[in-house]
């Protein structure tokens, strides 16, 4: 890769975003725009996968609506996201928790992962 391709992908990465990884639930308020007004919309779910490196990491995120499951593709460094907040850590095996899409109810909890006190001194 050149270093003027290399230099725009460093120049458009993200610092401001939360260290986050599958089994977390998460909120990203995600900006939209209709015609020339723009709002925020949060989009709260469990994280389902992170994939990709550097400038092209993508997470997906799964929600309940209703009786409805959706799962949203969103990019990590994209200029449409407005923040990410962790709302809870949860605690799983596996890097991509697809099997999640097919427990419901109970079934579906996830753990809460404990607290690492250490790490935030």
């Amino acid at each position: 890769m050149s270093t003027t391709l290399q230099a725009i992908q460093f120049q458009n990465l993200r610092t401001d975003l939360p260290e986050f990884r599958a089994g977390d639930t998460i909120k990203v308020n995600y900006k939209i725009v209709e015609g020339d007004k723009e709002r925020i919309q949060p989009f709260q779910g469990v994280v389902i996968q992170v994939r990709g490196g550097g400038i092209s990491t993508m997470f997906t995120v799964r929600k309940l609506s209703g009786q409805i499951a959706v799962e949203r593709v969103f990019p990590m460094h994209s200029p449409r996201i407005a923040s990410i907040e962790i709302v809870r850590q949860g605690a799983v095996r596996r890097a991509r928790i697809f099997y999640m899409r097919e427990l419901t109810g109970k079934a579906a909890r996830i753990k809460d992962r404990p607290i690492d006190y250490s790490k935030k001194a």
